[in-house]
């Protein structure tokens, strides 16, 4: 993707100047185009590399809330914006922000929004923030604006944590059950062919279907082990498409125990970042298309830039939402209300936390549901190796005898 500074007209006849990320300039012209804009100028920007420039990896979830954690509390006490960015480059621990607030100072010294200066940094700073900080410098709102983003970053940090930290204990268990069964099928039972051959008698059914598993094991490894990296790189060759990243996405939605958790997490990322985006001041045109982006299902991309149209064409947005069918009722119906008190980011804002809350108690339930499962899962496939293993030998004292 490259980032491409524009300047067009708006329907209204009004210039405006920005910054657009696409694959193209043909691309970004066809989204300015579409959004009724006339195109007076674009170039394509030269894309600074801090990790390069800083030898140091990509900055954190967790420094870009504190980053505009620090912008907002320093804007709200009245500091002017480029004395927020010379003492946020002063303050921040992440080398990689340290020199992108140094460059954005230079560049909002020059001129520039500091919305324009960050969007030169889209890796860090993507199209969502810059457009809702652009929005909150058009309205005079800078502070409560970033504000909110630093809220919208922190309860994403925060939710993420819970999950992990729900999903901790059950992983380690499940990586640890597999090992131990690799062990046993490909270590443990191949040396004890040669006792099972020696006792002489006809083996047992479980006994040598324990012993073909682990000699087709250990006789394919290298050709089961090729085969599992070749379809995890065809997988990722398939997603990385248009059309196999919508049908991976469409299908999560729809599994099995995780389906409903994972379009709740999604209508929850989606509601927040609407509500931030409209609390902003975006025009809602543009924020229901980066809300979807925003999202991380492609499923809501599409969804959300159909809402878009249909909004455009003077649809209420609840009612397009309801004629969608992605949307949950739930959200549907505190749009309607947000959209006749006029308090849409409020209404939003209540989704996003109640469907956070879902999320929280579905992990929970989910992750003490696996522990057992594993365990038991664990306990069988043990049980049936020491039966199958003792079942031979107790078979040959009784010839003895």
């Amino acid at each position: 993707m490259t980032t491409f500074a524009y300047t067009a007209v708006e329907p209204s006849g009004k210039k405006q100047s920005g910054f657009l990320e696409a694959a193209s300039q043909e691309a970004a012209v066809a989204t300015l185009t579409a959004d009724g804009r006339y195109v007076l100028e674009i170039k394509a920007q030269k894309q600074v590399s801090q990790t390069k420039a800083t030898g140091q990896k990509k900055a954190t979830r967790q420094d870009i809330a504190l980053f505009t954690r620090r912008m907002a509390d320093l804007a709200s006490a009245g500091l002017p914006l480029d004395r927020v960015l010379q003492v946020i480059g002063e303050q921040s621990e992440s080398p990689q922000l340290a020199a992108i607030a140094e460059q954005a100072l230079e560049d909002v010294r020059s001129g520039l929004p500091v919305s324009a200066a960050l969007s030169k940094f889209p890796k860090q700073f993507p199209s969502v923030y810059t457009e809702t900080l652009k929005a909150g410098e058009a309205s005079g709102q800078f502070s409560e604006v970033a504000g909110k983003l630093a809220d919208f970053q922190e309860n994403e940090l925060a939710r993420r944590s819970q999950i992990v930290a729900a999903l901790i204990y059950p992983s380690i268990l499940a990586v640890v059950a597999v090992l131990v069964v690799v062990f046993l099928f490909t270590f443990v039972i191949p040396r004890l062919s040669g006792v099972f051959d020696s006792l002489g008698n006809e083996l047992p059914t479980t006994t040598k279907i324990l012993l073909g598993i682990a000699d087709f094991l250990t006789s394919n490894g290298t050709v089961i082990l090729g085969g599992l990296i070749g379809a995890f790189l065809l997988y990722r060759g398939w997603i990385a498409t248009e059309a196999g990243a919508l049908a991976r996405d469409s299908f999560l939605l729809r599994a099995p125990v995780l389906g409903k958790v994972i379009s709740k997490a999604v209508v929850s990322r989606f509601s927040r970042v609407l509500g931030t985006l409209v609390y902003g001041g975006v025009p809602i045109l543009e924020a229901l298309t980066l809300a979807g982006m925003a999202s991380g299902n492609r499923l809501f991309v599409k969804t959300s830039r159909l809402v878009a149209d249909d909004v455009r064409d003077g649809k209420a947005i609840h009612q397009s939402m309801r004629d969608t069918g992605s949307f949950p009722p739930v959200l549907v119906h505190m749009v309607a209300i947000g959209e006749e008190t006029g308090d849409l980011p409020k209404m939003l804002g209540r989704v996003s936390d109640s469907l956070d809350f879902e999320v929280d108690v579905s992990m929970r339930r989910i992750s003490a549901m696996v522990e057992p499962i594993v365990v038991v899962a664990m306990g069988v496939i043990v049980g049936f190796v020491i039966l199958s293993v003792l079942l031979p030998i107790v078979q040959a004292q009784d010839l003895v005898k």
